[in-house]
């Protein structure tokens, strides 16, 4: 119950749900596209009474931290992006501007299963020189535009 805790007490604070139990998506924009009717719906009784919304990704992780790079190596991650409806979808990422150092790879079409891997690359490079203290941080949210909504993947590092 939300409103007593295991021994039975009321409890004092408000229990606060994760943003998958809401049924909201962190860092995400829903699109306004109206609803395609030929596209391959799954129309089953199991899936019938659900008040979900199956539709959609999940990344995984949230966000990428790349901590302290040395300038002028190349550094990389995976992030899993994961598909939670029971349709296929399909998904295109917007590259980042060359001066960030970014760089996204992936393979494109539509994912019928249930994940993707997304390889995000980092060219470190200082732009600011010396003015900069030696330190530069790149900060940058990586577009994923799908066809439900638009996720964002926010990328940071410092680079010395």
């Amino acid at each position: 119950s939300l409103t007593v805790n295991v021994a039975g007490q009321t409890r004092k604070e408000k229990v606060i749900l994760p943003s998958s139990l809401q049924g909201t998506k962190p860092n995400s924009i829903p699109n306004k596209k109206i609803e395609d009717p030929v596209a391959g719906k799954v129309k089953t009784s199991s899936l019938a009474t659900t008040g979900q919304d199956l539709n959609g990704f999940h990344l995984i992780p949230p966000r990428v931290t790349f901590g302290v790079l040395k300038e002028g190596c190349t550094y990389a991650t995976t992030v899993i992006m994961k598909n939670i409806g029971v349709n296929f979808s399909r998904f295109r990422v917007k590259q980042p501007p060359p001066h960030t150092g970014l760089r996204v790879m992936y393979t494109p079409g539509p994912v019928a299963g249930l994940q993707v891997e997304l390889e995000i690359e980092i060219f470190a490079m200082v732009i600011g020189g010396k003015e900069a203290g030696g330190l530069e941080e790149v900060s940058h949210d990586i577009e994923i535009l799908t066809e439900t909504d638009t996720l964002l993947l926010p990328v940071k590092a410092n680079i010395l």
